[in-house]
C-alpha cells in the first residue's frame, strides 16, 4: 500500500511540476537549470543531494513566493532524475504586521505547489521565539502580539530626539534573530536561499547595524556586502538580541528547549541572478498558478519589506509636524520625494515609479493618509498617534532628557508634574496617576522605562562604506503628488 501510495504521489508531484514549467518562460527554464547545477555543487554532488537541507523565507510577498516556486521546481526536477533530492524548509516569521491577505498567500502558494504533508519539505512558523507548525488559520498569539509592540516601542525609543526615527528597526534585530535561530532548529540546515538584490541585502545589513547600535549589543561590525556575511555576523551576536533592554526575568526563551544546534553550518546561495525576465511577466504564475494576492496597503515593494511606504511616510510626516514645526504635508511629500530619487538613482522602471506616486495620489491627500496609517497601526500594532508621537520625542532616554521638550509641545499641562514623573521613571515612589499617565501616552510598561531612563545616550554611527554607497539620496524630485494644503 505505501508503494502504491508512494507511485501515486509522484505522479501528483510530477503533474505539479509540469503545469509550474508551463508558467516559465524560455530564459526561466534555463534559470532553474543553473539553480539545480548550483545547489547540486553546493551539496557536493548528485550522490550527496538528499541529505542537503535549504532554507528559505516565506514572507507572504510577491518575490518570496516567486522564490518558492523556483526552488520547488528544482526540488521536483532533480527528484525525477535522480533517487533523491534536497530537503526544504520553509519558515515565516510572525509578527504585528502580517495581516489577512499575507497568511492566505502563504497558504494558497504552498497548497498549489503540493507542500502540505510531503516529507521532503517543512513548513513552520516562529511566533514570539517559539517554532511551530505553519497553519495559516492561527494569528499572532497575544504573547507575540505584546512582545512585538513593546520591542518596536522599545528599540524606537533608543534615539536622541533630532534623529528622524526608523520605526522598523526592531524588525531588522526580529529577522535576524529568526535567521539566527531557524537555521539552528532540528539539526540545522545547510543553505539558506535568497533572491533578493544585493542592494536590499546591503540595506538589511545596514539596517541591522543602526539596530545594533540601538539595543547596544556588541558583535562584528556589518560589512556592505551581501548576505553572505550575515551568519558569520550572527554567530557573534548571541542568543538574545533583547538582552540589553529586557531583564531576566522578562525575557521569553527560544523554543522548543534543547532543539537548537549550538553550532551552525549554514552557508548562504545568492540566487538572485536567476530572477530573469521582467516583473509583469510573473503576473501569470504568481496569480493564476500560486493564487498570490497584492495587499491594498502594500503600495509598492522596496528594499525592505517591512518598511511599509505608507507608514513611512506617515511617520515622516509626524516628524515635520511636531519636531521640526512645519507641516504634516511637508513631511509627506519630504518622503516621497527622496523614495523617488532613491528610486531613480537605482534606475527603476518608469513603471515602479508610477505605480508608487499613482497608488499615493489615489489615496486622496495626506488626510486620507493620516488616517489609514493611523488605522493600520491601531489595529496591527496597537500603537496610537500620542504613543508614536512620545517616541518621535524620545523623552525618557538619558536620564529623561528629552522629557520637558516632549511636555512643552505636546503635553504642556504636565510640565508641573516633572519632579513626580522623573522619581517615577527613577523606580521611586510617585503618585499613582502620574505613573498611570506615562504608561498610556508611551504604550510601555513602568519598567520598561525606568530600563531606558537609566540608559546613556545613543548615538548611532554608520560604517563610512554604507555612508558612501547611501550617497546621493538627497537629491530633489520636483515634483510632488500632493497639493500643500493649509497648516495643521
Amino acid at each position: 500500500m505505501s508503494t502504491i501510495h508512494d507511485q501515486a504521489m509522484n505522479y501528483v508531484y510530477q503533474q505539479v511540476l509540469q503545469r509550474l514549467l508551463g508558467f516559465f518562460s524560455r530564459s526561466e527554464r534555463t534559470a532553474l537549470q543553473l539553480l539545480i547545477q548550483r545547489l547540486v555543487v553546493a551539496a557536493g554532488g548528485t550522490e550527496n543531494i538528499g541529505q542537503f537541507k535549504v532554507l528559505v523565507n516565506q514572507s507572504g510577498s510577491r518575490d518570496s513566493c516567486y522564490t518558492l516556486a523556483l526552488l520547488r521546481a528544482a526540488q521536483l526536477t532533480i527528484a525525477g532524475r535522480a533517487p533523491a533530492t534536497f530537503q526544504l524548509r520553509v519558515a515565516t516569521l510572525r509578527w504585528n504586521g502580517n495581516g489577512p491577505t499575507t497568511q492566505q498567500n502563504l497558504h494558497r502558494s504552498y497548497s498549489a505547489l503540493f507542500l502540505y504533508d510531503d516529507p521532503r519539505v517543512e513548513l513552520l512558523m516562529v511566533d514570539n521565539r517559539e517554532v511551530l507548525a505553519f497553519d495559516h488559520r492561527t494569528p499572532v498569539s497575544a504573547q507575540g502580539h505584546e512582545s512585538n509592540r513593546v520591542n518596536l516601542l522599545l528599540v524606537g525609543h533608543c534615539r536622541t530626539w533630532i534623529e528622524t526615527p526608523e520605526l522598523w528597526d526592531d524588525a531588522y534585530l526580529a529577522t535576524a534573530e529568526y535567521y539566527s535561530h531557524i537555521a539552528r532548529w532540528s539539526n540545522g540546515v545547510d543553505a539558506m536561499i535568497s533572491t533578493e538584490s544585493r542592494s536590499s541585502q546591503r540595506h538589511f545589513l545596514e539596517g541591522l547595524n543602526r539596530a545594533m547600535q540601538r539595543v547596544a549589543i556588541a558583535g562584528p561590525e556589518p560589512v556592505p556586502c551581501g548576505f553572505e556575511a550575515l551568519f558569520p555576523l550572527l554567530d557573534g551576536l548571541g542568543d538574545d538580541f533583547y538582552r540589553e533592554l529586557r531583564r531576566d526575568d522578562d525575557r521569553v526563551v527560544w523554543r522548543p528547549a534543547g532543539e537548537f544546534e549550538a553550532c551552525r553550518r549554514t552557508s548562504f546561495i545568492d540566487v538572485n541572478d536567476m530572477m530573469v525576465g521582467k516583473l509583469e511577466d510573473r503576473w501569470p504564475l504568481l496569480g493564476e498558478f500560486l493564487g498570490f494576492e497584492p495587499d491594498e496597503l502594500t503600495l509598492y515593494q522596496g528594499e525592505v519589506l517591512f518598511a511599509d511606504p505608507l507608514i513611512s511616510a506617515h511617520v515622516r510626516g509626524l516628524h515635520a509636524r511636531f519636531i521640526e514645526g512645519r507641516t504634516y504635508d511637508a513631511g509627506v511629500d519630504d518622503y516621497l520625494h527622496k523614495t523617488l530619487a532613491d528610486l531613480h538613482r537605482k534606475e527603476a522602471a518608469q513603471s515602479v515609479c508610477e505605480h508608487l506616486m499613482g497608488s499615493f495620489d489615489s489615496l486622496g491627500g495626506p488626510e486620507p493618509l493620516r488616517l489609514l496609517a493611523q488605522d493600520y497601526l491601531l489595529h496591527g500594532f496597537a500603537l496610537n498617534e500620542t504613543q508614536l508621537t512620545c517616541l518621535l520625542f524620545a523623552p525618557f532616554i538619558d536620564n529623561g532628557r528629552g522629557l520637558e521638550r516632549f511636555l512643552r509641545n505636546c503635553h504642556p499641562g504636565m510640565l508641573v508634574a516633572m519632579p513626580d514623573l522623573h522619581r517615577a521613571m527613577q523606580g521611586l515612589h510617585a503618585p499613582e496617576q502620574v505613573v498611570k499617565w506615562i504608561t498610556e501616552v508611551s504604550g510601555l510598561p513602568v519598567g520598561m522605562i525606568i530600563r531606558l531612563y537609566a540608559m546613556g545616550p545613543v548615538q548611532v554611527h554608520a560604517p563610512a562604506e554604507f555612508a558612501s554607497q547611501n550617497a546621493g539620496l538627497d537629491e530633489v524630485v520636483s515634483a510632488s503628488p500632493f497639493e500643500r494644503s493649509t497648516e495643521r
